[in-house]
């Protein structure tokens, strides 16, 4: 990684309380609002995180806007902590820096992203058996 984004991730996760994986698990089973960033084909390769919220990348700052009309229903405040997942923790960081900056002052991201929930042994099932 160069030295250039090596600093914006650091100073993106200098304003994070980024959660381990059985951390986030305590926090969505408390109200916190579980993300997941990830492409569509790592989500299905890998799985996905039961009760997560699937949003793309690409639109996450509209669908968690607290003022915007394209909001999810699941977001029901700025206080509301919401826990960003990606593949390993590192456009996650970089993604909750930004939810902080619109307004929800408790975006986070889980250290390690999927790869760790998924190694800490914690629940994952796969896009088959959602669909199917």
């Amino acid at each position: 990684m160069s030295s250039i984004l090596t600093a914006l991730l650091e100073e993106a996760r200098a304003g994070l309380r980024r959660v381990d994986p059985h951390q986030a698990r305590t926090a969505a089973d408390a109200g916190a609002l579980l993300i997941d960033i990830r492409p569509e084909a790592n989500r299905r390769d890998e799985g996905v995180i039961p009760g997560a919220v699937v949003i793309d990348r690409n639109v996450l700052e509209w669908r968690l806007d607290p003022d915007g009309d394209h909001r999810i229903p699941e977001l029901t405040g700025r206080d509301q902590t919401v826990i960003l997942v990606c593949n390993e923790g590192y456009a996650s960081s970089l993604a909750a820096a930004t939810l902080q900056s619109i307004g929800l002052p408790r975006a986070t991201d889980l250290d390690g992203g999927f790869r760790a929930w998924a190694a800490a042994g914690l629940p994952v099932e796969r896009l088959s058996a959602v669909a199917g």
